[in-house]
């Protein structure tokens, strides 16, 4: 089997997701570290956490593949008595290189929405556009009333809880979704027919709006309709490792909780 290095994810994770598909706003890709690097173990997780970070030294994992970049913006220092500065540093004193696959990996084929659609099991899925976008769109294999669908999601993504705009009593046959924060879609949605949307991080005012639009909106939160990504995000890499005989061995999180508890 071929040896890799940090180089060797990224072109990899790069394939599966391709960059040029992220948002101008993101910052996707190699984030800490340097591509010549040697790695023989990698960690894929949702966020770069101290707990990633502290199963990463543990398991001897030299990278860590993230969906949310660690570093969004330009910083101007690295603080070891703040949370991000402590991060980066504790990375670098490990030899643990870091790369994030954002958007691109909410809009690529097989991504976040492809398989937040797949969990929902929704049939005739396509993209809201004509190429690759963040959002999806697709059908029930059933209509349902809006408490009933709302119940689905909840069971379907292992929600701890879920938030419903009931927008009327109408059925539920046409759905659109986009993991984590995709509240902008709304509208997209529902010009797009579709009966309801799945999303987080709803606000009040676009709740306010979705009803009057009548549109049925499922917030089942930010971490619920994209933890699942991580498990797919996994057996890609490791298919793509088996097909181009890479020794590389692939571990990923299954303990992240969502930050929110319901009281």
């Amino acid at each position: 089997m071929k040896n890799a290095t940090v180089q060797t994810i990224c072109d990899a994770m790069n394939r599966i997701a391709p960059k040029n598909l992220a948002e101008d706003w993101d910052n996707p890709g190699l984030l800490v570290g340097s591509p010549q690097q040697s790695v023989t173990k990698i960690l894929i997780c949702l966020d770069i956490s101290d707990e990633i970070i502290d199963k990463a030294i543990e398991i001897n994992a030299e990278m860590i593949v993230t969906h949310h970049p660690m570093i969004f913006k330009a910083i101007k220092n690295i603080r070891l008595d703040l949370p991000l500065g402590r991060k980066i540093a504790t990375l670098i004193k490990n030899d643990i290189s870091c790369f994030a696959a954002h958007t691109n990996l909410d809009s690529a084929k097989g991504g976040v929405n492809d398989v937040l659609a797949s969990k929902l099991n929704l049939i005739e899925v396509k993209p809201f556009d004509e190429e690759l976008t963040l959002g999806r769109i697709g059908k029930l294999q059933r209509e349902m009333s809006a408490k009933e669908f709302a119940f689905h999601v909840k069971k379907s993504l292992k929600a701890d809880n879920i938030r419903l705009i009931n927008a009327g009593d109408f059925l539920i046959s046409k759905v659109g979704i986009c993991g984590g924060a995709g509240s902008e879609f709304i509208s997209k949605a529902k010009f797009l027919g579709a009966d309801a949307f799945v999303t987080g991080d709803v606000k009040y005012h676009e709740a306010q709006a979705a009803f009057e639009n009548k549109i049925h909106v499922v917030d089942a939160g930010h971490f619920a309709t994209e933890f699942p990504i991580v498990h797919a995000l996994a057996k890609k890499i490791k298919n793509e490792f088996e097909r181009l005989d890479i020794a590389v061995e692939v571990v990923e999180d299954t303990t992240a909780k969502d930050f929110f508890n319901v009281i």
